[in-house]
């Protein structure tokens, strides 16, 4: 039976930049033999992707939000993350739970107990192994997401939304520096990838 793989999550606002170097974890990861798969949240199978267009698209009330990132990462677990694991793969995130305490707690202001009682019902102790967060002032952020495609209903939030979700981000990670390790995303690619290569080698 073939060792259990390690789950890997990357995390920031929007316009952090964290999608562009989602490639280069994966292929520094094959390139060391390792079987990966890339998912992302909310997604991730067929019924977190039609939960993932409401969610992106559909106003709803912010308990309802939670409720239906929860529903949809109970079946991203289940079908997806725990058999990938199990059989050896890596699995690689584009964002995980750090994503609701961020988004939900600090940006919307639901208490973070209230995630908390979801976080252990779905998850039952379940953590990524490491959690790369992509941090950048707000300021950053914003131009980044101007240039991009047509904003979803997270992209439209004003600046204080994101310097909440940013606040919220850089709280867990001092909560709990040795899974969320903090990359300062206004570096050049290649200083990035290398300080992101490091990383990976500490999680081999």
């Amino acid at each position: 039976m073939s060792a259990p793989g390690k789950f890997i999550t990357l995390e920031g606002v929007d316009g952090a930049g964290k999608s562009t170097h989602l490639d280069f974890v994966a292929g520094w990861l094959r390139q060391k033999g390792r079987e990966v798969v890339v998912t992302r949240e909310p997604g991730g199978t067929p019924l977190g992707e039609t939960l993932r267009g409401l969610l992106l698209h559909q106003n709803m009330d912010p308990d309802t939000e939670l409720l239906l990132m929860f529903a949809a990462r109970q079946e991203h677990l289940a079908a997806l993350i725990l058999p990938a694991l199990a059989r050896g793969a890596w699995v690689l995130s584009d964002r995980f739970t750090d994503a609701s305490y961020a988004y939900q707690c600090g940006g919307r202001g639901i208490a973070a107990e209230r995630i908390a009682a979801l976080e252990t019902w779905v998850q039952h102790g379940f953590q990524p192994d490491l959690t790369l967060l992509f941090d950048v002032p707000p300021e950053v952020a914003e131009a980044r997401r101007s240039a991009a495609r047509v904003a979803d209903r997270f992209e439209r939030e004003a600046d204080s939304f994101f310097g909440r979700v940013r606040n919220a981000y850089l709280d867990r990670a001092r909560a709990e520096p040795s899974r969320i390790r903090v990359l300062d995303a206004r570096q050049g690619i290649a200083e990035l990838q290398a300080e992101i290569g490091r990383l990976l080698r500490e999680l081999e």
